[in-house]
Parts: structure tokens; sequence; C-alpha cells
């Protein structure tokens, strides 16, 4: 059942991908035979559609319904301007628009049974939960992951870092969702190196990796996965094993 699930969530990704990407195409055709009376490419090919693109494939990736949102309503709010001559500069409404975004993605994603606000101050201590919800802003923590069921949970890094330590934990069965969500900071995730991790992360202007040595043969738990999804913007991530 869980498969099936994960299967559809991929065929909805890969049509509403596509779907973009004929979108993007027929107005490329039109332009070309002249059929659009208005030169619509200073409107498409801009920073605000790339909001609205990425905010629309992570909706369809489902990997955060909050991120994808706020990404496409920043997008939506600068497009508009554009379109419709609002000609004040966009400085003026960048730090407004980042930290209404910010409120709401702090809003909607909050959750989750060990909840932990961080702001200009870094922390150090040992979760024993099953899921996590960490906030760092101009801030950080080192966290030690001790849970034996761990199940994942949402990290939010905004200015600042966190570095989580899962090598007494284990993985509860199945699929366990870890949403990431780093602007303008990162994350490092220490793991055993038997576990098996599916990196699923939309980035912009950043990267998440795994840095871990490749595992013996026979040596990763099939029955456990820990997938890591999210967005990364101007940040980034890693994943070690010892």
């Amino acid at each position: 059942m869980e498969r099936m699930e994960e299967k559809r969530k991929s065929n909805n990704s890969r049509i509403i991908i596509g779907l973009i990407f004929l979108a993007v195409g027929g107005f490329l055709f039109a332009d070309r035979f002249n059929i659009i009376p208005f030169n619509w490419n200073h409107y498409i090919f801009t920073w605000q559609s790339l909001l609205i693109g990425i905010g629309l494939i992570s909706l369809a990736k489902n990997e955060s319904r909050a991120t994808g949102s706020v990404l496409i309503a920043i997008g939506g709010f600068f497009l508009a301007a554009k379109i419709f001559g609002f000609h004040y500069p966009i400085r003026h409404f960048f730090w407004p628009t980042v930290f209404v975004g910010l409120g709401l993605l702090l809003i909607f994603q909050r959750g989750g049974n060990s909840h932990k606000n961080r702001l200009g101050r870094f922390d150090k201590g040992e979760i024993d939960m099953d899921i996590i919800d960490d906030i760092a802003i101009f801030g950080g923590s080192e966290q030690k992951i001790t849970s034996k069921n761990f199940k994942g949970g949402k990290v939010s890094n905004i200015f600042g870092g966190s570095t989580f330590d899962m090598m007494d934990a284990e993985l509860a069965p199945g699929r366990n969702v870890l949403d990431m969500f780093c602007l303008f900071g990162g994350s490092k995730i220490i793991v055993p190196a038997g576990w098996s991790i599916k990196i699923e992360v939309t980035s912009i202007f950043g990267g998440y990796s795994d840095k871990r040595r490749i595992a013996p043969k026979g040596g990763i738990e099939v029955d456990r996965e820990l997938v890591i999804k999210g967005v990364v913007i101007f940040g980034g991530g890693e994943i070690k094993g010892y």
C-alpha cells in the first residue's frame, strides 16, 4: 500500500512537471508564429515565474505544501506587480515579503512531538522523541537523537544551522520523512552506515548531499528508509556517517 501511494505521488509529480514544460513549449511556438500580441517573454522568463514554477513542483512532489504555497504567493505577487505596472522598486518590498513568508512557513510547518524554537542563540542537547520539530533562526543547535523508533519530522534553518547526531538512533520500520527548509542556512545529519537514505530536496542556489562512505554490500537496512524532503534556498545540507 505504501509503495502504491509513493508511485501515485511520483506519477502526479511527473504530470505536473510535464504540463509546465508543455505550457512553456506552447508559449515558445506561439511566440515564433507571432500569435501572442505582447512581449510575454518579459513576464514568463523571470525570477518571479521561476519561484512559481519551483512552488508548483514542490507541491507536485508533495515535499512541503507550506513552502510551495509561499513560493507561489511571493512569485505571483511580484509577477502581478510587473504585469500591471506597479513600478515601485522591488527592494522596498523584499524584506517585508521575506518576513511575511517566514511567518507563514513557521505557522503552517508547526507540529511534531518535540518542538524547539531558537532565535539568535545556540543550543546543545539530547532528544528522545520519535518525531522532531526544530526551528533555528539566527542561531543554531547540536542535537543527539536517541530514539529507537525515529519517524522523521520537520527542521527549519533560517540564517542559522543545526546538527543532528543519530548514531545512537534507530529508524522506524517503513518510510520515514524528514522535511527540511533552509534559507541562508544549513544542516548536518550524522547517521549510521547501514541506514537507507533518499534525498528529494528542491535546491535553489544551494544543495543537499550524501557524503557517507559506501556501506558494505548487504549492510543496508532495506526495510527502513529515511527520506529527506523540502526546499533549500541559498543554503545547503549534508549527510555524514562514521
